[in-house]
């Protein structure tokens, strides 16, 4: 139990990266898995190329993110980077290390 609490305050559950780092670090990476958490709606409007798609708000989020590997490196991204925040907190709370959020989410990508 104080192990959970702890890591509820840790400061470094995930990093959080402005929009330059967090694409030259997914582009860097080889083990890089880019996520994207809108909705699928969100999504038909446009994406970073190679995204994988996993809507924060679907009920069946969590089961398929436990579907996923948790030893490589996630990059997350929602529209303006709050819903990036929260998955990338849920995805530590299962268990994920290697988390980066995008601030500013998919806004901040230049077009």
């Amino acid at each position: 139990m104080l192990q959970f609490l702890k890591s509820i305050f840790r400061k470094d559950m995930f990093e959080n990266l402005d929009v330059a780092a967090f694409l030259s670090q997914v582009k860097s990476s080889p083990d890089a898995v880019l996520l994207d958490v809108r909705t699928p709606a969100e999504v038909a409007a446009g994406a970073l190329p190679s995204a994988t798609n996993i809507d924060f708000q679907h009920p069946g989020f969590v089961s398929e993110i436990a579907k996923l590997d948790k030893e490589k490196r996630y990059y997350v991204y929602c529209r303006s980077g709050v819903r990036s925040a929260n998955a990338c907190r849920k995805m530590h709370e299962m268990g994920f290390a290697k988390l980066t959020n995008l601030v500013g989410g998919y806004n901040a990508v230049p077009k």
